[in-house]
């Protein structure tokens, strides 16, 4: 296996980690494989990344028979869009060295959780647009093919979740115009990608409402997704197994939740 670790270097920042793991092929099994690869933001509000949605969901879904990447972007105090120029670097990276890394190059997916999965939706919907005309990437050495969205943060409206906000956007917090911008399920367009996402119901710090908002938006614009629902649960459960449950009270270890992995290789084997 490989194990990568870089500081990526930007336009805006160098404090970027980007950390990946790549199955070795085997002569014996099948030399020229490609798998499909998945580009990891964990949450954290923009004031962190979160350990509990970073290594531990890698390793998950690298036992799925995915690479695995996790970009640890940069939080406040940086802004707005440093993290998003950060995530379209690596996706760059990914795609720059897709034979090194044996990567399907029609497999790449950009992932998030909580204010990760706010990050990995501002790339998915912005990778064609202003990644390009504002900070000079191509589309196609950026371009993602799916999107996987855990309890997301999306709309800055009367269900989101301000905090996030206000990390990213800091003095330029409330400018209508930005706010507009960074209010994920305004900027969605038929060039989204295919989304996978999952909320819970009971999620008392970014309300439900938000995958719902996302989801309603990419309807809309006649987007190929697939939403699951849990009714009962908090925020912020990862992988709802014990190895990302917090050891000093387990919270986090949600059995009926833990499902979501399954579904989501499901998802991704009948979708690319």
């Amino acid at each position: 296996m490989q194990l990568i670790k870089e500081t990526l270097k930007t336009e805006l920042s160098k404090t970027a980690e980007f950390y990946g793991y790549i199955p070795d092929n085997s002569e014996e099994i099948e030399p020229s494989r490609v798998r499909p690869t998945i580009l990891i933001c964990p949450g954290g509000g923009y004031s962190m990344t979160s350990d509990r949605e970073a290594e531990p969901v890698a390793l998950d879904f690298l036992a799925r028979g995915y690479n695995a990447f996790i970009l640890r972007y940069s939080v406040a105090p940086a802004r707005y869009p440093v993290a998003l120029v950060e995530t379209a670097t690596a996706m760059k990276l990914i795609r720059d060295n897709a034979k090194a890394w044996h990567v399907d190059e029609n497999k790449v997916i950009i992932a998030g959780f909580s204010a990760g999965g706010h990050l990995a939706a501002n790339f998915a919907t912005s990778w064609d647009r202003d990644l390009v005309t504002e900070h000079g990437f191509k589309a196609a050495e950026i371009k993602p093919n799916g999107l996987f969205l855990g309890y997301a943060v999306i709309s800055d409206g009367k269900e989101g979740h301000a905090e996030s906000f206000k990390n990213l956007l800091g003095d330029k917090y409330g400018d209508k115009a930005l706010m507009d911008k960074v209010s994920i399920e305004k900027q969605v367009t038929a060039t989204t990608p295919p989304t996978f996402l999952w909320h819970t119901v009971t999620d008392d710090v970014v309300p439900v409402e938000n995958s719902l908002l996302f989801a309603s938006a990419l309807k809309a614009h006649g987007v190929s997704f697939e939403m699951h629902l849990f009714p009962k649960g908090g925020h912020g459960l990862s992988l709802a197994t014990p190895q990302t449950a917090i050891a000093s009270n387990g919270y986090g270890n949600e059995p009926t939740i833990s499902v979501w992995a399954d579904l989501f290789a499901t998802w991704v084997n009948n979708n690319f």
